[in-house]
């Protein structure tokens, strides 16, 4: 399991679905240490890393814990001892973003991410720092973020935490050589600190470097050998790598150890569905839902049965699963949560080619966003995350006038916020659009700059190869998206079965 915010999906907001972490586009995940307001209990800063302050011995000895414990990726075991903090000292803007970034849900983050800002105020420029990244990360407000973890690095170049922070922005920029440095010199400032062996393992793999990935988590193993976490990493690695079988061990050694560590579940779902097993895909799911300790456990395994079944072509059954998954965040007007579900259905709509019903829910999606008290900032990017939406409805009803306008409009937005998600989501539209409109060196051009951790960009250039009649090309990016083995993951469930077709692989 990774514990990073990053760019990996549609907007507003979407929460990484492995129960591991919660997850928001743009958005940076680390639980830091920081602060000097009180004499008695502010570290000196004279070590080079970023002080703690609280006004308790007590609260700081239950964040200490905690934030161990989410060190981990043990999220849910951390949270009693971060509120307990919390109770114990209600100025402790640490331990408030702690907390938040420990929450399973949206609606728990942004309710404690917000307490942080207020309370940044009372906290050390360090640690002030810290929390306005997290919040810009949150409002997808990428510049700002940078600027704030900037500052932080350059008043705090020694501590291992500031250098993560740095490494998981730019991870989430897919920016993977300046995160490789960022985590390895954590590394060095701090040869036990497990966190940064795992996000390392997994930028090297999102480079392909699967060798070095693969010591990076042994390392991590090597750690912390009595937590489920390290074998959970290894074993998503081995699933990117197609070796199933022991993908499957790892997992199961992961629940071994911990048999509450339900993201092992989903990660076992994804072995047995591309094994071509998917009643044991569904039986896990089905095992996580039923060991489910919170609602994003819970949210986690609905989704990863809707999944299951847009990959096997099931499309009313997989939106029934996301009605199952919205009902859970309707309960506690999660509304983050609410309109990420109604993008999700849109995008299974779209799949079933239903692009009318598709236009209700994106545009339901939005009227939960403007109707919430979420920040401007958040709003805007549900309603730039509109104009993508309609691009792509315009697309399929070969409407390529409005299509254009829409993907127009988008492209300004994206290129005024100047983060890369954005950007390439601008060049996946017009790639999308070109293809349809049979201008097939312009959709590679466009598709070629488009987001190449989505495994159905990487199906789209195939098919626009194949129409300009280089099967080579053709064949290797489908290769590409065919084998790109991710977790659950809807795009991927989407294109799977044309892509395996498409290369030739005959996988069942």
């Amino acid at each position: 399991m990774i514990s990073t915010m990053k760019e990996d999906s549609m907007s507003p907001t979407k929460w990484m679905r492995t129960g591991k972490c919660v997850v928001i586009v743009l958005g940076l995940c680390v639980s830091i240490a920081c602060n000097k307001t009180s004499a008695t209990n502010t570290a000196s800063a004279s070590d080079g890393k970023i002080p703690i302050t609280t006004k308790s011995d007590e609260a700081k000895s239950e964040y200490l814990t905690g934030r161990d414990l989410a060190d981990r990726l043990l999220a849910h075991e951390s949270l009693e001892h971060f509120d307990k903090a919390i109770a114990l000292d209600g100025d402790f803007a640490t331990a408030e973003m702690a907390r938040a970034n420990s929450s399973p849900t949206a609606k728990e983050f942004f309710t404690h991410q917000l307490k942080a800002s207020v309370l940044a105020d009372k906290a050390s420029e360090g640690e002030k720092l810290m929390i306005l990244a997290n919040e810009a990360g949150a409002n997808g407000e990428v510049i700002k973020q940078k600027e704030y973890l900037e500052k932080l690095l350059a008043a705090y170049p020694n501590d291992e935490r500031a250098q993560l922070a740095a490494g998981n922005f730019n991870f989430g920029q897919q920016q993977f050589e300046e995160a490789a440095a960022h985590f390895k010199k954590a590394t060095e400032l701090a040869p036990g600190f497990s966190p940064a062996y795992n996000i390392l393992g997994y930028t090297y793999r999102q480079e392909g470097n699967y060798a070095d990935a693969e010591q990076a988590f042994k390392k991590y193993v090597e750690l912390i050998p009595n937590d489920p976490n390290p074998y959970d990493s290894y074993a998503e690695l081995l699933l990117k790598m197609g070796r199933f079988d022991d993908s499957i061990t790892q997992y199961k050694k992961a629940l071994s150890i911990d048999p509450h560590f339900v993201p092992s579940h989903f990660g076992l779902s994804a072995d047995y569905t591309y094994k071509g097993q998917p009643e044991q895909a569904a039986a896990e799911l089905q095992m996580m839902a039923d060991q489910a300790r919170n609602d994003g456990e819970l949210r986690t395994a609905y989704f990863g049965m809707a999944v299951l079944a847009s990959d096997r072509g099931q499309f009313d059954k997989a939106l029934a699963a996301i009605d199952r998954e919205y009902a859970v965040a309707e309960k506690k007007n999660d509304a983050v949560s609410m309109a990420a579900d109604l993008q999700a259905q849109g995008n299974i709509l779209m799949a079933a080619q239903k692009d009318g019903e598709a236009a209700k829910k994106f545009a339901k999606s939005l009227e939960v966003t403007e109707a919430s008290s979420l920040s401007e900032e958040q709003k805007n990017n549900a309603r730039l995350q509109q104009h993508f939406n309609l691009a792509v409805v315009a697309i399929a009803k070969t409407d390529y006038a409005s299509a254009k306008t829409h993907a127009e409009a988008y492209r300004v937005g994206a290129e005024a916020s100047k983060g890369n998600f954005r950007l390439r989501q601008a060049h996946e539209l017009a790639g999308r659009i070109a293809f349809a409109q049979k201008d097939y060196d312009k959709a590679i051009d466009e598709l070629k700059q488009a987001n190449e951790q989505d495994p159905l960009v990487l199906y789209r250039i195939s098919l626009a190869y194949q129409a300009k009649g280089d099967s080579t090309q053709a064949h290797e990016f489908a290769k590409k998206s065919a084998e790109f083995y991710p977790l659950p993951q809807l795009n991927y469930a989407f294109v799977r079965a044309k892509a395996e077709k498409a290369e030739g692989g005959g996988r069942s």
